[in-house]
């Protein structure tokens, strides 16, 4: 592929929800550009974006791939993300690569959640919005409900630019009406036809981009307002400052599996949407704390970005970089700004899909890929050592849905976390850790349909079976009256005998774990021992007298004792104080903790009744509502750890998908009577008692 500049670079990011076409309209794009040799198909699992065999087994988008090709003298690096909610960190990484965010939108079913949500997340990223309606050629696809639904949802922005003639209920040609021609099709071939008549809905289309027009400039606006025509070239130029500047998300439409309407689509673009250099400079951050402007020039001090991680067992490690000013070649020496590290890069490559072609050097602009960068992760900026500044890295959802996993043959555990640790690498919403007091490795994902695709690559990509079982819960125990215990360790056998005596008064207090005092008066218990006898208490409280759980708000005060001379010792002591423990907690009427978190879930207004029935059913207490962003409420509420492991399956199902929530621990109660008997015939079935 030959070296573009800047301005004939465009970056677009495929978003939108899941089925509604994106990567069949990727594989239409590439097979229009004449750089595939024939159409790719999902349910053949041979189109070049879908290329990992976790995407070919589910016939579903898993990660954002990049497929560069080439149109009217410009190169357009088209980035395919996910459509399903479990994978939405790919989403996150091609918008950051991208200046232009195409929303794919289903022409059978229109607007969904996806669609929403791949606007905000364009929004937040402050990128230019295509619509493109697709599927036209399926019984049942409606455009015009569509794009009406489009601009009730999104606004006057809206614009049409692409619109189907609809004869017999299918498309039978596409009217373009920036040039006011029209085009029918065979076989993806364009043949320029009369203009059908649209009867009132061609009127109203051209005022719908008369309008766009027309809010472009004072001049246009003047002009409207007169009666004038606009002319082919006011019109084209007017939509393209519009959207750049954002005032107009125009609309395209087609068929991406039978190519209609694909290249007007494509010759759109390159006549609509921004070039690499067209966006307000990048903010960066200098080593000072500075805010900089980073322009997208090839000849400035070099800065890049790392959008994407692939982990590969054999070939390595492999880093998706997009260049925001000066170029990546194969001899640079690159600093990332997180670890203070200099990179050496080896031979820079463009991608296509899971093909790999050399490149000289990746220009401002314009989106490669290095291999091997062993410290680099996504996220990282890397930057020439003349210039170095932190680019504004992704913002990732938080993992929400958790699970314990174990390997199927004992003794693979750091091999699961090895893997774990690569797959996290390609996919940082993944989140792992060992849980020192449940004692389990606990991995998180988005969701099932994520964790599912982690359980199968880490037996696909380095040999580890694993099984998922529900986490345990960190219960703790504590007591709730004062009592006073003896504990008596006495051993007699040759030579020096053991021997340890301890009055102990175990009580309630706030303490997070234990704490200790002593009165002893008259040397009963010498202080040389005071350490063994806290020492054997603090081993002792990591199991607590119901469930094994360890125990918290306990004080313990040393009050009186005696001793041997001769016999007693630490460890005398230290057994007593256990002995006293295990006589004095049963009687302290000890009772089992339950850890309760505190809940922030944002639904639609739509959704509060029953998200606020469920924390009901789950034990939770509602603390309050507060107004989200428009149609969403926060809901406020406490709810039992215990309760929360499948609650993100639970709203996302009940607020289609439009929901989301944080969930963090905030203190202790005790569990109710009937919870308390069913752990602690767990954990004494468990125990084998």
């Amino acid at each position: 592929m030959k070296q573009y500049e800047a301005k004939k670079i465009l970056n677009i990011s495929l978003a939108g929800h899941s089925g509604s076409g994106k990567t069949s309209l990727a594989e239409a794009m590439i097979y229009t550009a004449g750089l595939s040799d024939r159409l790719g198909k999902i349910n053949d699992g041979n189109t070049v974006c879908d290329f990992d065999p976790e995407e070919i087994k589910r016939k579903v988008s898993v990660i954002p791939a990049v497929a560069p090709i080439e149109w009217s003298n410009h190169k357009i690096n088209l980035i395919d993300t996910p459509g399903l909610f479990d994978f939405e960190g790919g989403v996150c990484e091609g918008m950051r690569a991208a200046d232009t965010a195409m929303i794919v939108v289903s022409g059978k079913s229109g607007i969904s959640v996806g669609t929403e949500k791949a606007y905000k997340l364009a929004d937040k990223n402050e990128l230019t919005k295509v619509f493109f309606v697709n599927g036209l050629c399926d019984e049942g696809a409606d455009f015009y409900k569509v794009f009406d639904e489009l601009h009730d949802k999104f606004g006057k922005a809206v614009c049409p630019v692409v619109v189907p003639n609809i004869v017999g209920g299918k498309a039978h040609c596409y009217v373009n009406l920036l040039d006011g021609k029209a085009y029918s099709y065979a076989n993806g071939k364009a043949t320029e036809m009369l203009l059908p008549d649209l009867g009132g809905r061609l009127g109203e289309l051209r005022n719908n981009i008369n309008e766009a027009v027309a809010e472009t400039s004072d001049e246009m606006m003047e002009k409207f307002f007169s009666g004038e025509e606009f002319t082919r070239e006011e019109i084209v130029e007017g939509i393209k400052k519009g959207v750049r500047d954002g005032s107009v998300n125009p609309v395209f439409c087609g068929d991406a599996l039978t190519l209609e309407a694909i290249d007007q689509l494509m010759t759109g673009l390159v006549w609509l949407t921004p070039d690499a250099t067209d966006r307000a400079p990048e903010t960066a951050e200098t080593e000072s704390g500075d805010i900089v402007e980073i322009s997208t020039h090839i000849d400035a001090p070099t800065s890049a970005i790392v959008f994407k991680t692939v982990a590969d067992p054999f070939v390595g490690k492999l880093s998706y970089f997009k260049v925001v000013s000066g170029k990546v070649t194969g001899d640079s020496s690159l600093v990332n700004m997180r670890t203070g590290s200099t990179e050496r890069i080896g031979k820079v490559l463009y991608i296509r899909g899971k093909k790999q072609e050399d490149a000289t050097y990746i220009g401002a602009g314009d989106i490669g890929a290095v291999a091997k960068l062993q410290n680099t992760v996504t996220g990282d900026t890397l930057c020439a050592p003349s210039r170095k500044v932190t680019l504004r890295g992704i913002d990732y959802p938080l993992p929400s849905y958790s699970m314990a996993i174990y390997p199927k043959n004992k003794g693979d555990e750091d091999k699961v976390a090895q893997g774990l640790a690569k797959l996290a690498d390609e996919d940082p919403t993944i989140k792992y850790g060992s849980n020192t007091e449940t004692h389990q490795m606990i991995v998180s994902g988005m969701g099932e349909q994520h964790l599912d695709v982690i359980v199968s690559k880490l037996k696909s990509k380095f040999g580890i079976d694993v099984t998922l079982e529900t986490p345990r819960v960190a219960y703790r125990e504590t007591i709730r009256k004062k009592v006073q215990v003896q504990g008596r360790h006495k051993k007699q056998s040759g030579g020096h005998g053991q021997f340890g005596d301890v009055w102990i008064e175990f009580e309630p207090c706030d303490s997070e774990s234990l704490e200790f005092g002593e009165r002893v008066v008259g040397g009963a218990v010498p202080k040389g021992f005071f350490p063994a006898v806290e020492k054997g208490l603090r081993d002792c409280i990591q199991k607590g007298p119901l469930a094994g759980y360890p125990v918290v708000g306990l004080k313990a005060t040393l009050y009186d004792g005696s001793y041997h001379p001769v016999d007693s010792s630490e460890m005398s002591f230290k057994m007593a104080a256990a002995i006293a423990y295990k006589n004095g907690l049963p009687q302290a009427n000890p009772t089992l903790l339950e850890p309760i978190g505190t809940l922030k879930a944002t639904v639609p207004d739509s959704n509060m009744g029953d998200v606020m029935g469920e924390i009901n059913k789950r034990r939770g207490r509602v603390l309050g509502m507060n107004p989200a962003e428009a149609g969403m409420q926060v809901v406020d509420a406490e709810v039992p750890m215990a309760e929360m492991h499948d609650f993100s399956i639970y709203i996302r199902q009940v607020t289609q998908g439009r929901g989301t929530f944080t969930f963090n621990f905030e203190r202790y109660e005790d569990a109710p009577a009937m919870v308390a008997q069913k752990v602690i015939e767990k954990a004494k079935e468990e125990a084998g008692e």
